[in-house]
């Protein structure tokens, strides 16, 4: 892609869904260019090991995101997973055999930094303890060109909460970091009550966006609702991803939750992934569909 910049790339790949500038406003003039420029890709609740309606291609979804992921150019930075990497089962033999096969399915990505974390699919059963003998902690953060990252885990507690251990070390990290620092957090659940009914919300949302609020430049990245998604809690932006595996309706517009069904004029509709590129002072948001109309 010689002669093609970043913001460029996203703007062509753009062709293919919609972009979404998010974040504080930049001052003409204020950065360079290439100051800590980067992008990163966001995918959410694959649900391996779902079988049946409404995605008669349930085994093929993700091989086919993991394709067009592929073949971007050039190459995230790094790729996250925000949760529900793998379908609830009863059975932890079953639940270990789908979290091996996932496993196996994103070493063929091309970008080797991969962030993960889990959905309650994954972790509410066992409290995150197969998640954890596969992929590690359920909770972290880390550095990357000049933004700090939260991986916040709402799902490990079968009640939805993060829990006050959890709270007490968001507290402590976000010490470390100045109010005008550059914070972006990844998680499932949404933080804010979006709409409990249907159990999108988080039981202690309000006590980490609580801590997260003297910090100017907050945004959150999350899944669970299987749908783009956006909303403002004072100047925190939250952004929620589509799933691969099927849509859910929009909030409350149903009387009761439940999968969108497939439409075969127009298969894997409502799917996708997200890439964000991350400039000084704001983030662009790319939704790209599974697979090209």
């Amino acid at each position: 892609m010689q002669g093609i910049d970043r913001r460029q790339f996203l703007k062509i790949a753009g062709l293919g869904g919609v972009v979404f500038a998010s974040g504080l406003a930049r001052a003409a003039g204020t950065y360079a260019a290439s100051q800590d420029e980067f992008f990163f890709v966001q995918l959410s609740d694959t649900h391996w090991g779902f079988k049946g309606a409404p995605n008669p291609d349930a085994e093929g979804t993700l091989p086919k995101a993991i394709a067009a992921v592929n073949a971007l150019d050039p190459q995230p930075d790094f790729i996250v997973f925000t949760g529900d990497l793998t379908h609830t089962t009863d059975d932890p033999a079953e639940r270990r055999r789908r979290m091996a096969q996932f496993r196996d399915l994103i070493s063929g990505l091309r970008t080797r930094n991969i962030r993960l974390m889990p959905g309650e699919h994954d972790a509410a059963l066992d409290r995150g303890e197969a998640f954890k003998e596969f992929f590690g902690a359920t909770h972290y953060s880390f550095e990357h060109k000049g933004v700090h990252f939260i991986a916040l885990d709402n799902v490990s507690d079968p009640t939805g909460a993060i829990g006050p251990e959890q709270l007490e070390w968001l507290t402590a990290d976000l010490a470390k970091q100045p109010r005008e620092a550059r914070i972006v957090v990844l998680t499932h659940r949404p933080l804010f009550p979006l709409y409990p009914q249907w159990d999108w919300a988080t039981k202690d949302g309000e006590q980490a966006i609580a801590a997260l609020m003297p910090h100017s430049n907050v945004t959150v990245f999350y899944g669970h609702i299987h749908q783009e998604h956006h909303f403002k809690t004072a100047h925190i932006e939250h952004h929620a991803a589509r799933s691969l595996i099927f849509p859910q309706p929009a909030p409350g517009s149903v009387p009761k939750r439940a999968p969108v069904a497939w439409d075969p004029q127009h298969p894997y509709r409502g799917l996708g992934f997200r890439s964000v590129e991350a400039e000084p002072g704001e983030y662009k948001l790319t939704e790209h569909p599974v697979l090209k109309a």
